[in-house]
């Protein structure tokens, strides 16, 4: 079995490349990544090295908008699953480059789905997001509920899906689009709410900037649980030709009572400056888990606490080597 990982060294398709290459050596992960600098691209080939420890991966630096490139990938190893991860991440940096919304996350989606039914992949699973579902007020949030995203990172991923409806058609590949719901562990994003946390916490000289006052809540979903639910999925019995599953835990929780457990873990805090609701925010995630859960038979989710320690407990022996 060959499976492609795109934006391998992102955050979810590091941690699913790493733990599909541990977890299963008959299986060969080919995977790619640009090094977008959107965050630090130190961090990336970090993850990169951690990687590469594993015989069965190979790696190649290629952008998801060089076609050329994708189809001799597609020529070489008849892949028989993909994962497409790669994108332009970030609900607002949205607001200040939009352009690389469109040319990442629909342009460069459009290519690998493109390829993926014309080489005729079994399964091509794709990264959505909660944030296609906007300010709807009505949980836990359900697969089929209308979508109202709020910003273009939204938005695309919106686009996403309903390019798979359009191409797919009486084509052979399977398509399965996750709408992950704050995703948070170990080699995080640091970008995203616990590591700048966690950042501010052990570096003095930066600020921790709470928004909305810490009123926000979401619906935090631990990696291992997320890498769990992909590989089951590789081996579930799927009868539609295109289907959307939230990937979330169904326990949203609000921002001050994470912030309480890591200070707790650390026995430190930051510099905290508390402001208003941002633009493009949204103020609450809350999904409803029970399609992955009756798909791959997950009964049970980790504890926040348990995924929060082992978070905190992985940033402090790494903070000294990592360079956000």
């Amino acid at each position: 079995m060959i499976i492609f990982v795109t934006g391998c060294c992102g955050f979810i398709g590091f941690n699913f490349a790493n733990f599909l290459a541990k977890t299963n050596k008959t299986i060969r992960v080919i995977g790619i990544d640009n090094f977008s600098d959107y965050y630090s691209v130190s961090y990336k080939k970090k993850r990169l090295k951690e990687l590469v420890k594993n015989r069965n991966f190979k790696f190649y630096k290629v952008d998801i908008n060089q076609n050329k490139k994708l189809i001799n990938l597609y020529k070489k190893y008849h892949f028989n699953y993909v994962f497409h991860f790669a994108a332009q991440a970030g609900v607002r940096y949205s607001l200040i480059n939009p352009k690389s919304y469109v040319e990442n996350n629909i342009y460069g989606f459009f290519n690998v789905l493109n390829l993926s039914i014309k080489f005729k992949v079994e399964r091509l699973f794709y990264a959505s997001s909660s944030s296609v579902y906007g300010e709807l007020n009505k949980f836990p949030l359900k697969e089929n509920y209308g979508l109202r995203p709020k910003n273009i990172y939204g938005l695309s991923k919106k686009i996403n899906e309903e390019l798979v409806n359009v191409l797919l058609q009486k084509n052979k590949t399977q398509c399965i689009g996750l709408r992950f719901f704050t995703v948070y562990g170990e080699w995080g994003r640091p970008d995203m709410f616990i590591m700048k946390y966690l950042n501010a916490t052990y570096n003095k000289s930066k600020v921790f900037y709470l928004n909305n006052y810490g009123n926000h809540f979401r619906d935090f979903t631990y990696i291992i649980d997320v890498c769990t639910i992909l590989k089951k999925l590789i081996y579930s019995k799927l009868k539609y030709k295109h289907l959307i599953i939230n990937i979330c835990s169904n326990k949203p929780l609000k921002l001050t009572k994470i912030i309480k457990e890591i200070d707790n873990l650390t026995l430190n805090k930051p510099t905290i400056k508390k402001r208003s609701l941002q633009k493009a925010d949204i103020l609450k995630t809350h999904g409803d888990n029970s399609l992955v859960k009756n798909i791959t038979g997950i009964k049970k989710f980790t504890d926040n606490s348990i995924g929060l320690k082992n978070t905190v407990e992985w940033y402090i022996k790494n903070k000294d080597t990592i360079n956000f």
